[in-house]
């Protein structure tokens, strides 16, 4: 179907847009310009945590709630700036105890709790390089990515290092200490081996809550964010301080984010998200950043968002469909007033997604594009945009983009409406530097001076970018290429489909054929005639020959940690092929 063009009509009482005009901001903007939104450090440098929490301390704000935590047992938590300023200081103080130096490594390996918070600004205060992993990793894809980076510290919990760590800690011989945040004072002790054991809260109690940042060079390495997308092996991209740079101007213009706002991004801190807006960009502005504890349960969150007030939620297209699968009603039981703003991330927003949001939420989802190496939003539905379902929005001022092909040694720009890769003029604040160990690869995904995405796009008369589907996802059927997302988005359209994922298979004559993997609603029956219908369905929108040939009624789809369809893991349990180390997919933004 045609989706309709989605007006923007501010609720009644709503505050304008950080980003009214969008060709006069584009004008305007300079990164140079965003940068003197920063204090710096007093000493001289631009340090993220000075930014986040000690600026505001600093300026009269220190009382102002900065991290608003849910316990999974349903408890709030309150720290104010100054609580985060002087326990982030302890931590600082800690790590200098224990001999960590500036330029070392240090991993979490936690959920939403506040020690992740507490940890991670100390570790930028400290210079460190801060390199957030997902708690769900077993043991390997966790060896692997230490192997690369090093670390000489981790945090995390009692129970995660026993069955985690434990079983490979004779391979991390560079680990000198492991710090538990569960485990009570005088309860800890060394370790077998080389790696000491210390209680999180007895190290803090035991540090002052003062600290000195040293003079921080903006290029200054910060964070390692690990990405292997959903092939190959985990890729370290290296983050600098100068990225907080993009993380408050894009919070404030992509996600229209304002000091008194309660701000709820619902990302794992493993995730690139978790970092950069679930801790960065809101507390640059200084704001109210809310955790929550607990995964994903559709009662809870709706509670959540109206017992706190929410006014900016940032979520992820497979929890907002999951959201759509637990009806309608539930969301309408709920005082959702004050929520003003919802932006999604993490793969492609199917439009039904969108529309539904209008229509169950009284506000429609604005979906944005960025991945773990841009490190910060780079296209946007913004707020004041008039929406086109589907469409990725516009790149962010001081952001260009252009739809490419590759042309010999360099590229080409391709025409309005075609198919080409996105990709990205080099220079943003918030743009990685490299890959750790890894100067070649880096080096690939640069031409002319342009970061290649490899992500297949177009861009129509409009200036809208539309995304098509990762280069190695596309299919190609009888001469014609096509994109995952179109055919999994019209499925969608269907009243009985919640979900669907979209593969190529063999075909002797074809070359590939068009497969798709649904989920149904509930009270739909997966038989026969719905099979027929919906292949009907998808003919009637796409056409013969870019319709799925075959359906196959599935209870989920596999998807990586941040919620990306595993088309790869799909395809392997079609064929039968190996599928490889499922553990370490994690995807990008």
């Amino acid at each position: 179907m045609d989706w309709p063009i989605l007006h923007k009509i501010p609720r009644a009482g709503m505050p304008a847009p950080n980003l009214a005009d969008y060709a006069q901001a584009c004008a305007a903007f300079s990164w140079e310009q965003a940068r003197a939104q920063l204090a710096g450090l007093p000493q001289g440098g631009l340090n993220i945590a000075d930014e986040a929490v000690d600026r505001h301390v600093r300026e009269g704000r220190g009382e102002r709630v900065a991290l608003r935590w849910l316990s999974k047992e349903g408890g709030v938590g309150d720290f104010t700036y100054a609580d985060l300023a002087a326990l982030s200081n302890r931590f600082a103080n800690a790590l200098a105890e224990l001999g960590v130096q500036a330029g070392e490594c240090v991993f979490t390996l936690l959920g939403r709790v506040p020690a992740l918070y507490v940890a991670a600004l100390g570790s930028w205060k400290r210079a460190a390089v801060l390199s957030p992993l997902f708690a769900a990793f077993g043991p390997e894809p966790i060896a692997a990515r230490m192997a690369i980076a090093e670390p000489a510290v981790l945090v995390t919990s009692a129970r995660l290092f026993a069955h985690r760590i434990v079983p490979i800690l004779e391979r991390l011989p560079f680990l000198r200490h492991a710090i538990l945040v569960d485990v009570p004072a005088g309860d800890a002790a060394p370790a077998a081996g080389h790696c000491r054991i210390a209680a999180f809260e007895e190290l803090l109690d035991a540090c002052a809550p003062d600290y000195a940042i040293a003079p921080t060079a903006p290029e200054t390495l910060a964070t390692l964010h690990f990405t292997s997308g959903t092939t190959g092996q985990p890729k370290a991209a290296m983050h600098v301080h100068a990225a907080v740079v993009a993380h408050r101007a894009t919070a404030v213009l992509a996600l229209d984010l304002r000091p008194d706002d309660v701000f709820w991004c619902t990302a794992d801190p493993g995730w690139v998200t978790g970092t950069s807006y679930g801790i960065i960009g809101p507390l640059a502005v200084g704001c109210t950043l809310l955790a929550d504890e607990e995964e994903f349960d559709a009662e809870r969150w709706y509670r959540t968002l109206a017992a706190h007030r929410v006014g900016v939620w940032y979520t992820a297209p497979t929890a907002l469909r999951m959201l759509m699968k637990a009806g309608d009603a539930l969301a309408r039981g709920h005082d959702l007033s004050a929520l003003r703003f919802i932006a999604s991330v993490g793969e492609p927003l199917n439009p039904e997604a969108v529309i539904w949001g209008q229509d169950a939420l009284g506000l429609p989802i604005h979906d944005n594009w960025w991945q773990t190496e841009t490190g910060g939003i780079m296209l946007a539905n913004y707020a004041a945009m008039d929406i086109k379902p589907g469409s990725m929005g516009k790149p962010l001022p001081g952001v260009e983009a252009r739809i490419v092909r590759r042309a010999g040694q360099g590229l080409e720009t391709v025409a309005t409406g075609e198919q080409g890769e996105l990709a990205l003029k080099a220079g943003w604040p918030s743009m990685f530097r490299g890959y750790l160990k890894e100067d070649e690869r880096y080096a690939r995904c640069f031409v002319d001076g342009w970061y290649l995405s490899g992500d297949l796009a177009r861009s129509d008369a409009d200036g809208y970018y539309w995304f098509v589907g990762r280069a190695d996802d596309v299919i190609k059927s009888a001469g014609h290429l096509i994109g995952p997302f179109e055919v999994e988005s019209a499925l969608m359209e269907h009243p009985a489909v919640v979900e669907a994922g979209v593969i190529g298979v063999p075909d002797p004559i074809a070359l590939e054929a068009v497969k798709a993997f649904v989920v149904l609603r509930p009270g739909h029956a997966p038989d026969e005639a719905l099979r027929r219908e919906l292949l009907a369905h998808a003919r009637r929108r796409l056409g013969p020959a870019v319709a799925p040939r075959e359906i196959a009624f599935r209870d989920s789809l596999p998807r990586t940690r941040s919620g990306k369809i595993m088309r790869r893991l799909l395809k392997a349990r079609e064929l039968g092929l190996p599928e490889g180390d499922l553990s370490t997919l994690e995807g990008g933004a």
